[in-house]
């Protein structure tokens, strides 16, 4: 997740509208994942086309997730928000899993990423879920002082695990390490 900067330009908020993704939207999808990658020090990580975005997001019978984008002027995208559903056992609710949250530096400091979390918070009220969560890389301070200001907590006491790759499917294969 990234947040703000003061924008270079201040903009108008009228002139920006959130919308859910369509199809059509795939290439400028692909191309906020490339600028959040580049953000966060991953790009080497990048290995989704717009075939897989497409087919993840729009042509499966179960989207993988959904994404809203925020739009400059009705035309132009320059910020994201892609979620899905989780669930929580201790409440058996679902919940909102906020995968990435971005804007387009330029556009920071507009209030852009503030009105993406409202805009899920409300879908995560409106479909019942019982909570909303997403990850914050741990150097980036002024998207944790943002999140913080909104009320957001930071779960110290839990760790993330990931396994990928090689490490993913030597343990589906049952291999030792």
């Amino acid at each position: 997740m990234t947040n703000a900067r003061p924008s270079k330009t201040p903009i108008s908020t009228d002139r920006i509208t959130l919308r859910k993704a369509t199809p059509d939207d795939v290439s400028a999808i692909f191309s906020l994942i490339r600028a959040i990658a580049e953000y966060e020090r991953m790009s080497d990580q990048v290995v989704a086309t717009e075939s897989m975005i497409r087919e993840t997001l729009f042509d499966a019978p179960h989207p993988a997730a959904e994404v809203i984008l925020a739009v400059l002027d009705q035309e132009t995208p320059i910020g994201f928000a892609l979620f899905f559903h989780n669930y929580s056992t201790f409440l058996a609710k679902r919940g909102l899993y906020l995968e990435d949250l971005f804007v387009n530096p330029e556009f920071r400091g507009c209030g852009i990423g503030k009105r993406l979390l409202i805009h899920l918070a409300e879908i995560a009220v409106e479909r019942k879920c019982g909570r909303m969560e997403w990850s914050v890389l741990d150097w980036n301070e002024s998207a944790i002082c943002f999140y913080e200001s909104l009320g957001a907590e930071p779960m110290s006491e839990w760790t993330v695990f990931r396994l990928t790759g090689v490490r993913l499917t030597n343990l589906a294969n049952n291999k030792e390490y």
